[in-house]
């Protein structure tokens, strides 16, 4: 008797982040899990090139996406830069409530300005980009990024050191996921550090 072979079908992922869905070929769902889907953002973001990387997770019959990466493509970034200005970069991790995230500001002015200018910037986004995403969660960062909400007030904190005419995140991605075990251990040894720091400065006074 002949066996019927198994065929692949299309099945429905949500892409919660952008209130999208996108279409996987697989033998079940069960087989999408920790699959990962990389999605053009450019038509939803009329005109600024970029991409997201996500991953799927399967829990019974339900399917979610987490994102992994955002990414500005490089073409967008060079049709950006214009003659007679100057362009800042940085690259630093950060911690925010749930992750361990690998930042990569982007940032153009609209004349050349001397290299102590462009340092101040450099300093006072990733200052900003830090206390930003400290206490939210990398999924809600993401769609923030997607959505403009980080660039915007970033860029008009960023005015008073000097005036953009581009602030954008070029690169966010998650280097490390922490649970909530790691944020208690983590605050934790920060108050320690506190005390010890606190008692060795005591001991000091009181030797002098």
């Amino acid at each position: 008797m002949a066996i019927a072979k198994k065929k692949k079908k299309f099945i429905d992922v949500p892409i919660h982040i952008i209130g999208k869905e996108t279409q996987l070929l697989a033998y079940s769902t069960a087989e999408l899990d920790k699959k990962f889907i990389k999605y053009d953002l450019s038509r939803i973001l009329r005109g600024k090139n970029a991409e997201i990387v996500l991953v799927v997770k399967v829990d019974g019959e339900k399917i979610t996406t987490s994102p992994k990466k955002f990414r500005l493509m490089p073409y967008f970034i060079r049709r950006m830069i214009r003659k007679g200005t100057n362009y800042v970069e940085d690259s630093f991790l950060a911690e925010c409530k749930n992750a361990q995230l690998r930042i990569k500001p982007f940032l153009i002015t609209r004349k050349k300005v001397h290299r102590s200018v462009r340092k101040e910037l450099r300093r006072k986004a990733k200052e900003e980009i830090i206390k930003y995403i400290k206490n939210i969660k990398s999924d809600d960062i993401f769609e923030d990024v997607v959505k403009g909400k980080l660039q915007k007030p970033l860029s008009l904190k960023l005015k008073k050191v000097y005036p953009l005419s581009l602030c954008e995140i070029r690169v966010l991605e998650v280097t490390k996921e922490i649970n909530e075990e790691d944020n208690k251990e983590i605050k934790q040894s920060n108050v320690k550090e506190e005390k010890t720091n606190e008692t060795s400065e005591n001991q000091l006074i009181t030797e002098e």
